[in-house]
């Protein structure tokens, strides 16, 4: 299936290029462009965009803003049908950024001097609902995400709705491993993780991958 992608960044030259590269491959198609981060909004709510590749800075409204406002009144909701998923990219490697992304809702987070590849990948991978972090950005400030947000820490009986099948997937999904290296660690059928993933961000009121990783850390689970 084709990925249908929208691009937000102020530079013009900026957003040509990601165009460029990201139509070279066969499976993606830009479908927009915009210059701020309220455009963005406008058009993703007109052209439905499996994908939003957000720069952070920008004028009007900023990228954390405009993802927050795409996601707004979204919890509760299937996070299978959630869309669109947005990639966060910026030139500021700074922690910052990073947890305000992810607080907004971005399900990616690459700094913009990633190769082709990369960029290309991590389009496909937030697209297909998994979390990505640049390789610069540790699992340290995940944890430190969590520590900062102890105060919303959720009840010690918050899991308990899951099976016993469904937390070892969750434990995995918080170490980083994506449905097929889950299926292998635990003999399962890549479809059956998918399966076990989409009940336990749901039972759980999850956005995505992301938060999962996120409420692992909160409830130590991730030893």
């Amino acid at each position: 299936m084709t990925i249908r992608v929208l691009i937000a960044d102020d530079q013009e030259m900026i957003r040509d290029g990601l165009a460029a590269l990201l139509s070279s491959d066969p499976g993606i198609e830009v479908i927009g462009q915009a210059g701020d981060g309220r455009e963005a909004v406008e058009l993703a709510r007109r052209l439905d965009p499996d994908v939003v590749v957000m720069d952070i800075r920008m004028p009007e409204m900023d990228g954390l803003a405009a993802t927050a406002e795409l996601h707004r009144d979204r919890d509760g909701a299937d996070p299978a049908q959630i869309r669109p998923k947005v990639l966060m990219l910026t030139t500021f490697d700074l922690d910052e950024y990073v947890y305000e992304a992810l607080a907004a809702g971005a399900s990616g987070f690459l700094l913009k001097d990633a190769s082709a590849a990369d960029l290309v990948r991590g389009v496909q991978i937030v697209a297909s609902g998994d979390a990505l972090l640049a390789p610069s950005i540790t699992r340290r400030l995940i944890g430190d995400f969590a520590r900062r947000r102890r105060h919303q820490r959720p009840s010690p009986t918050a899991t308990a709705g899951l099976t016993p099948r469904e937390m070892d997937v969750l434990r995995l999904v918080a170490r980083g491993l994506s449905n097929a290296e889950i299926a292998a660690e635990l003999v399962l059928a890549e479809q059956t993780v998918k399966t076990h993933v989409g009940h336990l961000l749901t039972k759980l009121a999850l956005r995505d991958r992301t938060q999962a990783v996120v409420f692992a850390y909160e409830n130590g689970l991730t030893g």
